[in-house]
């Protein structure tokens, strides 16, 4: 940790009742976090959350949750405005990068920031966009589309991760369960076809993630996560590079709103590119 003088910056790691201040700054810039987030991102690396404070008042903050030995991925880089322009956020980077140690890193830079992220190494795989809009809902639920139970959690967390560049059981253990979480999979003949979560938001809902083999199991997980939400706002944040997500909610009637950058370290392992309609959050990816 970086301890200094005092009427300096002091960066340790943050608890989760920290992390509950640097979720409401989140929102004030209109990333529109999750209202049960925390729990989950700290259930897959707790010691990944780290906050600057001047004099004891939080000014700056930062995650870099570590996946596995080989990823990690880098969110919520904040300074507090009127403390901007002073080198608190770079301070913090630079102690929280060091918990990811050789890892390829992974974030979603807002395009205020995406060429400070080219300076630091983080290179461009693909631009997400943010789809939002009242969703048409009240149809039936498909038959196929079940609570995520019924398929199991191991079963769920094997098909994340041929979705994801690394496993995440303890986060997907969290993910699901949530309160306000709702987890749907599309189940056939014993094998899932596509799953995703619907949580609560402010002032909107939140899907993700919603990964699937193909578009029509896309469209059913999605149509039934969102067939209760009663003109409710719904936000989703689409890789640019599957035309299949960025039609199937422009099918629903959804816009699009900000972009950000999918950037890497690094190489990533392979995985299931072709299956994220959703990523799971801009936060920890």
């Amino acid at each position: 940790m970086t301890d200094s003088a005092p009427g300096r910056l002091t960066i340790s790691r943050a608890t989760l009742d920290d992390w509950r201040i640097v979720s409401g700054w989140a929102a004030d810039e209109g990333w529109n976090p999750g209202l049960r987030d925390g729990p989950s991102f700290f259930a897959q690396d707790p010691e990944g959350f780290f906050i600057g404070r001047i004099g004891g008042e939080p000014v700056s903050a930062i995650s870099v949750v570590n996946y596995d030995e080989l990823y990690a991925f880098l969110g919520f880089y904040l300074v507090r405005p009127d403390m901007r322009g002073r080198g608190h956020g770079l301070a913090t980077w630079r102690t929280a990068l060091a918990h990811a140690g050789k890892r390829t890193v992974g974030l979603d830079g807002v395009v205020a920031q995406q060429d400070n992220y080219r300076r630091s190494g983080f290179e461009l795989a693909h631009r997400t966009i943010r789809y939002v809009g009242p969703v048409p809902g009240g149809g039936p639920r498909p038959a196929r589309v079940l609570p995520v139970e019924a398929a199991g959690l191991r079963a769920i967390t094997a098909y994340d991760a041929a979705s994801y560049p690394a496993d995440r059981p303890r986060f997907l253990e969290s993910w699901l369960t949530a309160p306000g979480h709702r987890a749907l999979a599309r189940i056939v003949d014993g094998h899932i076809t596509g799953y995703g979560v619907l949580r609560p938001a402010q002032g909107a809902l939140r899907v993700g993630p919603l990964f699937a083999d193909t578009r029509a199991d896309a469209e059913e997980v999605f149509d039934a996560l969102t067939a209760e939400t009663d003109g409710e706002p719904v936000v989703i944040d689409v890789p640019e590079t599957q035309p299949h997500a960025v039609a199937l909610v422009e099918a629903r009637g959804m816009k699009p709103t900000f972009p950000t950058a999918r950037m890497y370290t690094g190489p990533v392992r392979e995985f299931a590119k072709e299956r994220v309609f959703g990523v799971t959050t801009l936060e920890l990816g």
